[in-house]
């Protein structure tokens, strides 16, 4: 048996905020506080993200306008990723582009084919305010730039032209959760 906490296990599931809510169209302030409430924030973003049974989740999606997410996310070896990043910055994406489906717990039910590249690297803080650098390859990729827009206020079917960008604004009109 693993030593240690569960993440979120401490948390509280928070209600989503769904596509139509300002907040995710407004760019995250950084977090210039390391403590308590953090802490707090990052238990219930993993509670949240395991109740909707994400991959990944950033801090406006449950209204907090921080630049914080979580993630537990496989790459393409099905290799588990997991953690949080305070403050990420996107430094480096490279490979190849690679179209794929992507989804998003902010638009419930509903993906397109979107291009990413298939190498990330994001810099950012711990929740205790150490550095910390994250490679992801593959999907996990895919995940790490999905969140680090979220905290620019940007979706992916913002990424998303002609075809794949009619076809999801329909499917989003005809959603039943949509305004």
């Amino acid at each position: 048996m693993r030593h240690g906490s569960i993440p979120g296990a401490r948390g509280r599931v928070r209600p989503l905020t769904l596509l139509g809510d300002g907040a995710l169209r407004e760019r995250c302030r950084d977090v210039t506080e390391f403590g308590a409430d953090l802490a707090a924030l990052v238990e219930d973003l993993f509670a949240t993200m395991y109740a909707a049974q994400g991959v990944g989740l950033a801090a406006n999606q449950i209204g907090v306008p921080l630049r914080v997410f979580v993630y537990d996310c496989p790459d393409d070896e099905d290799v588990r990723h997991l953690g949080h990043v305070v403050n990420p910055r996107l430094v480096e994406t490279d490979g190849v582009v690679i179209r794929g489906p992507e989804g998003c717990l902010s638009l419930p039910g509903l993906e397109a084919g979107t291009e990413r590249y298939d190498h990330a690297v994001v810099e950012g803080r711990t929740v205790t305010g150490e550095p910390v650098t994250v490679h992801g390859t593959g999907f996990f990729a895919r995940c790490l730039q999905h969140e680090c827009d979220h905290l620019e206020g940007m979706l992916y079917a913002d990424r998303l032209t002609g075809r794949r960008s009619r076809r999801l604004a329909r499917q989003i009109r005809r959603a039943s959760w949509h305004r």
